[in-house]
């Protein structure tokens, strides 16, 4: 069978995966390669930051990579397919820009909008239903990854979900690692029990712990950054104009690929905001509310892991570590954000 998916896949990307699995499981294709996993693609893990230069990452990860990348990992500590076929639905209702709709519906404190649509994407999808009938398996066993702690658990917790995003931001995106430290961190992982007696990923030693912290605070805080609270509230605010407008739906953002989307904001009215904010190369920041100009004046998730060394958190049992974490709840989110651009009524 011509795998649609593996066999176009990025060289580097290919690299990660096998150091999360060096054997890919041959049985995940048939999954991957259904039309709803497939259209995740065309949607990137930045959330729309990739299309500014107020960033400087230009390597494209998608939501499928991260999709499979999670189900590597899952693979790899459990050898259970439905836990496996879990984490690989677990972003098969993501839209285009990804949290930027959660932004859009008013979501940005908890990010999880978009999650309740996970289960009738998969009930309507023939492909996927056919494979989970014959291979045994019930819907209700894969369309939840929160039900299994290994591939998502709350924060601060090391889960799959969260291991992988923090390895491939820290790598493709925010280039903070490299394939060997994304080496030296994974294989020093392993299934441990945490202070709720619950299984959890953690540490075997302390300084590959302490090192992985660090790497993860640092993407943290990019998270927070005033450049990206403002890149995902501008894009989530043109594309519900453009809602109103009956230029776009809602559900276009499920079906279109994010260039399409791009394409219909390009030859819109808001070109020319879209253009001053891809081209922009420093955001402002203001103590007072400025005049005539869009602008930003609220938080946003706060995302950070705490991982277990040995069945206790780092936060505990390492001063360095938690200093680094507590400078991520120490950014300064009450500034108002914006550039030199507005919305015309």
């Amino acid at each position: 069978m011509k795998n649609k998916y593996y066999d176009n896949l990025n060289e580097k990307i290919k690299e990660y995966f096998k150091v999360l699995e060096p054997n890919f499981p041959e049985w995940l294709n048939e999954y991957i390669n259904t039309k709803e996993l497939l259209k995740q693609q065309y949607i990137s893990v930045t959330c729309g930051t990739l299309y500014t230069n107020l960033f400087d990452s230009s390597f494209f990860f998608s939501s499928l990579d991260h999709s499979v990348a999670v189900a590597l990992i899952i693979w790899h500590f459990t050898h259970d397919k439905k836990q496996t076929l879990s984490g690989l639905f677990h972003d098969i209702a993501t839209p285009a820009f990804k949290h930027c709709i959660d932004y859009l519906n008013g979501d940005y404190m908890t990010q999880e909008s978009t999650e309740d649509l996970t289960i009738q994407i998969i009930k309507d999808s023939n492909e996927i239903m056919s494979l989970l009938k014959r291979d045994n398996i019930d819907i209700s066993e894969v369309d939840n990854y929160h039900l299994y702690p290994i591939a998502d658990n709350d924060t601060p917790q090391l889960s799959a979900d969260r291991l992988e995003y923090s390895l491939s931001n820290g790598l493709f995106i925010h280039r903070i690692i490299n394939l060997e430290d994304v080496k030296e961190i994974y294989n020093d992982i392993e299934i441990q029990k945490n202070e709720e007696g619950e299984i959890e990923l953690g540490f075997r030693t302390k300084k590959i712990a302490r090192n992985f912290v660090k790497s993860v605070s640092k993407s943290s805080l990019i998270y927070l950054e005033d450049r990206t609270r403002y890149s995902m509230q501008l894009i989530a605010d043109i594309l519900k104009r453009l809602i109103n407008e009956n230029k776009i739906t809602k559900q276009d953002l499920y079906e279109l690929k994010e260039s399409d989307v791009i394409n219909i904001i390009e030859n819109s009215k808001y070109n020319d905001i879209f253009n001053i904010w891809k081209n922009a190369k420093k955001i402002k920041t203001s103590n007072e509310e400025p005049k005539d100009v869009y602008y930003l004046h609220h938080g946003t998730k706060v995302r950070y892991i705490d991982p277990l060394f040995n069945g206790e958190r780092m936060s505990k049992c390492c001063k360095i570590a938690k200093k680094m974490i507590d400078n991520v709840f120490d950014y300064d989110m009450n500034k108002y954000v914006y550039l030199d651009l507005k919305f015309e009524d």
